[in-house]
């Protein structure tokens, strides 16, 4: 036996293989593999090849098949794994392979891969080998011949350490979202001086998928000639004609004021234009809650919508404002269908401490929840925001807690580390935003101008349901 023979405990680490004069007919190596969902959607997204028969689940059910199939040559690739990796392994050269797919591979099959030595030819430094997939129950998916060129030298490799892959599918949850919106009848919705393409993509999308009755509110005149410039169809959309931002900030919380309206939507104008009309003592839209802002992110490495708050209206909010800012959250994750959130107050440290006035607000936040002063939701903190979001992480720490790790709201100590952590979390990690304002009478979008379409669309959604939710509370 060669000394360099690789023990079962070593296969994770390294690769050996087989070289031609090392090889016999009817010597056999095997491979089991288990195919999921993300190995097909990964083959397609490699290979480009998106035939709706592995893809598209509500095709697939038409046709004979009945579900989602692997792709014929994912199963293939599973033979050029074995011959590659295992037998003859390193160094063969790959010159032909016949295929018979006799029977489809679905989403959950194990696949049992072998090759077998079938002839070799020392002449021409050949092998012929029969390669066969066989399922679970024990029926032969593929099978045909290979013809390789076996390495000449013994060789044994440490394996190379892949990246992690990962596969997100950025509009599931955001589908999810509109499903349980349009469970609710649409509302109407005044979109404040809406003078860009977004904004008014924005609203006529979430009109068209019944999410709001829009009304909008600014000059007309340019409104229209926006529409017209980026080939908008306004249609028969209502709209109230006012000369300019500060007007249609004022003529739209009137109208909320007065019922007309059961949501704000911002358009491209300043924040503060327009909340400056909301928070108005006399004629605002104030109840006796505190209004902030909440992020809900869908974050593709994060296995459920995560809740930020605040990142865009209270700069530094004292003690009674935060009690009310995770109050607010805590009626969105109801809304959003999250009976019970798990509410992470956020710290730089997850100790208490006298000399970080977030970590003692945290403490004093989860004794009022132990009182009954905030219900419906489990707090913990400080935590800081690596013990919040992974169970590892906390675990490192010792921190023992239902929120620790799997935090559906976070709550930051200020703007300035909320909109931060927001933004970072949309631009280096991917995430999908959307955002509204609670506390006041009526919810309120309040999308940055840089937001898309598609995030304005999931913001209206977020307020139909927080507008619903009110309703019933």
């Amino acid at each position: 036996m060669n000394d360099n023979i690789i023990n079962p405990a070593d296969r994770e680490l390294w690769i050996e293989n087989h070289p031609f004069d090392e090889l016999r007919v009817g010597a056999s190596a095997t491979l089991q593999r288990t195919l999921t969902k993300s190995d097909i959607l990964l083959f397609a997204k490699v290979s480009g090849d998106v035939n709706p028969a592995h893809v598209d689940a509500v095709y697939a059910k038409t046709t004979r098949f009945g579900e989602i199939i692997a792709h014929g040559m994912l199963g293939g690739s599973l033979i050029s794994t074995v011959l590659g990796t295992e037998f003859p392994g390193p160094g063969t050269i790959y010159v032909g392979q016949t295929l018979r797919f006799l029977h489809p591979v679905h989403p959950g099959d194990t696949l049992t891969v072998t090759v077998t030595v079938a002839s070799l030819d020392p002449v021409k430094h050949r092998a012929t080998l029969d390669t066969r997939c066989v399922d679970q129950d024990g029926a032969v998916v593929i099978e045909g011949q290979a013809d390789v060129v076996p390495p000449r030298e013994k060789l044994r490799i440490r394996r190379t350490d892949l990246p992690d892959v990962l596969m997100a599918d950025k509009n599931l949850r955001y589908h999810q979202l509109l499903a349980a919106a349009r469970a609710c009848e649409p509302i109407r919705m005044a979109v404040v001086h809406p003078c860009s393409r977004e904004a008014l993509e924005g609203a006529l999308d979430a009109a068209r998928l019944g999410l709001i009755q829009p009304v909008l509110v600014g000059p007309v005149a340019k409104i229209r000639a926006v529409a017209a410039e980026c080939g908008i169809e306004l249609g028969s959309t209502p709209m109230v004609d006012v000369p300019h931002s500060q007007a249609a900030a004022l003529k739209a919380v009137a109208m909320a004021q007065s019922g007309e309206v059961q949501a704000l939507m911002k358009g491209s104008l300043h924040t503060d234009e327009l909340m400056a009309e909301v928070v108005t003592p006399q004629n605002g839209l104030r109840t006796e809650r505190r209004i902030s802002h909440v992020f809900v992110l869908d974050v593709p490495r994060y296995a459920k919508p995560l809740l930020v708050t605040d990142a865009a209206i209270n700069i530094e909010p004292d003690f009674e404002a935060k009690a009310d800012i995770v109050r607010n959250a805590i009626d969105l994750a109801h809304a959003l269908g999250i009976a019970r959130p798990k509410v992470a107050l956020l710290s730089a440290l997850e100790t208490v401490t006298p000399k970080l006035r977030s970590s003692m607000d945290a403490a004093a936040l989860c004794k009022m929840a132990e009182r009954g002063q905030i219900n419906g939701a489990a707090l913990d903190g400080p935590l800081a925001f690596d013990n919040a979001v992974s169970s590892f992480a906390a675990g490192l720490k010792g921190i023992r807690s239902e929120v620790a790790g799997d935090a559906d709201v976070l709550v930051v100590p200020n703007l300035e580390a909320g909109n931060i952590l927001a933004k970072q979390l949309e631009y280096l990690a991917d995430a999908q935003a959307a955002g509204v304002v609670l506390g006041a009478k009526v919810p309120i979008v309040l999308t940055s101008r840089a937001d898309t379409a598609h995030s304005r669309v999931a913001s209206c959604a977020v307020a139909l349901l927080a507008h619903h939710q009110a309703r019933i509370a």
